[in-house]
């Protein structure tokens, strides 16, 4: 267990280096991340030995963030604002991601790290999904796997043509596809 200003290290020094992964890729300066972070080079490899073990700890906490997020937005939202407002982060997650693209597969090399990656998505997915369908805005027997599909093709076409709000188009339409009554909440 880390003490709290250890924590707090720990976790500015994922925050950083996310955003500088998304922006630089994973050749971002580590020096950099460091003084961004607020911390000195040496704590920076005292938690991540390696360039390789910052980008593994970097993805894996992306994908939890984003997780969590699932029940946090339905505390605080609708399920069709809290589903349209999870795929929002969903693309964001998938844009750092490439970032760390080529690094990422050599961390993850295993089906395994892909299998638990995908489950995770899914039940997060589920969630909000399953939120949805019992306040009925959302059609009965959606499957969540499906849907990841969905945000993934979104996720490769928008990164492709370089436009953010290309992908929000997009998740509009794959709403309309999911909601009962075909209207996209996310303008309610």
């Amino acid at each position: 267990m880390l003490r709290a200003d250890a924590r707090a290290n720990h976790d500015r020094l994922l925050a950083v280096a996310a955003d500088a992964f998304a922006r630089e890729g994973t050749d971002a300066s580590l020096k950099a991340i460091a003084r961004e972070a607020g911390v000195g080079i040496g704590t920076l490899y005292r938690r991540f030995p390696t360039r390789e073990a910052l980008i593994e700890a970097v993805y894996r906490n992306e994908v939890e963030r984003l997780c969590a997020a699932a029940p946090e937005l339905l505390a605080t939202a609708p399920p069709a604002v809290a589903l349209t407002a999870w795929m929002e982060r969903f693309v964001d997650f998938m844009a750092a991601k490439r970032g760390m693209g080529e690094a990422l597969r050599a961390v993850l090399l295993s089906a395994d790290d892909r299998s638990q990656t995908r489950a995770q998505l899914r039940g997060a997915l589920a969630t909000l999904l399953e939120a949805g369908e019992a306040e009925g805005v959302v059609r009965a027997g959606v499957d969540p796997y499906d849907v990841l599909l969905g945000l993934g093709g979104i996720t490769l076409i928008a990164g492709a043509e370089r436009e953010r709000e290309l992908a929000s188009r997009l998740i509009d339409l794959l709403l309309h596809g999911i909601n009962s009554d075909g209207i996209n909440s996310a303008s309610e």
